[in-house]
C-alpha cells in the first residue's frame, strides 16, 4: 500500500502553515466507541448486582426470621436454667 507524503504549505515568509490540530475522524469514533463500550460493560455490571441483590433480599429476610426463632425458643428454654433472677 503507497502512502501519498503529506503536503508541507509554506507561507511567503518562510513560517510553514499550520495543519488543523486535532485527531481524525476514524480515531475520534474509534475513541467514542471504546469508551461508549466499557461505559455499556459497566452498564451491564451494575444490573447484574443489582439482580443479584433482589435475589438475596427473600433469602436474608428468612434467615434473619430463623435466627430470630432460635434465639426466642433458646432463650424461653433457657429461662430458668441461666442463674439470674426470675422477674416476679
Amino acid at each position: 500500500m503507497e502512502r501519498t507524503p503529506p503536503t508541507l504549505d509554506m507561507l511567503p515568509d518562510g513560517r510553514f502553515r499550520s495543519v488543523r490540530p486535532g485527531l481524525p475522524l476514524s480515531t475520534k469514533l474509534m475513541i467514542g466507541g471504546a469508551v461508549l463500550a466499557v461505559l455499556a460493560a459497566a452498564a451491564v455490571v451494575a444490573t447484574l448486582a443489582l439482580w443479584l441483590i433482589s435475589l438475596l433480599i427473600p433469602v436474608a429476610i428468612v434467615a434473619a426470621a430463623v435466627a430470630y426463632v432460635t434465639f426466642r425458643v433458646q432463650q424461653w428454654r433457657s429461662r430458668g436454667r441461666v442463674g439470674l433472677p426470675r422477674a416476679r
